[in-house]
């Protein structure tokens, strides 16, 4: 009973949309800052290098270079604090975590884009276009 409370709870805290990213990918954080009684919305914007959790606790780790300095942040997903989240750019990575990015400098920082169409299709999208394909075949 009351694990049914908790995640009724929890499900309402939820947000309904957010994008689909993954590791590698580059995104702009949208996040409110409450200085006072004034609030404005900052913009975190760098590589997606890990993802974890599930549901209400899910996280995302993005880095980005500040001054030569590697800058990481932790943003939970579903919390008021983060507006939004914008994919600017997918990444092609073959790791589900990039910690190996801390290590280097520079150029060497840089994650490959991915070409052609994106991997990552919703299966409304590619159900969608099945029947469409049959109909001209018949």
């Amino acid at each position: 009973m009351s694990q049914e409370l908790l995640n009724k709870a929890a499900r309402s805290s939820m947000k309904d949309h957010v994008p689909d990213f993954g590791i590698g990918d580059t995104v702009n954080v949208s996040v409110r800052i409450i200085e006072g009684d004034k609030q404005r919305i900052q913009v975190f914007r760098g590589v997606v290098i890990g993802r974890r959790g599930s549901g209400i606790s899910e996280t995302v780790t993005v880095r980005r270079m500040v001054g030569n300095e590697g800058v990481e942040r932790v943003f939970p997903i579903h919390s008021p604090k983060v507006a939004d989240i914008e994919v600017v750019r997918e990444g092609d990575v073959r790791r589900a975590k990039l910690y190996y990015l801390r290590d280097r400098v520079g150029k060497a920082t840089r994650v490959k884009g991915r070409q052609g169409a994106s991997k990552r299709q919703r299966p409304q999208a590619l159900g969608a276009d099945a029947p469409a394909d049959a109909e001209s075949d018949a």
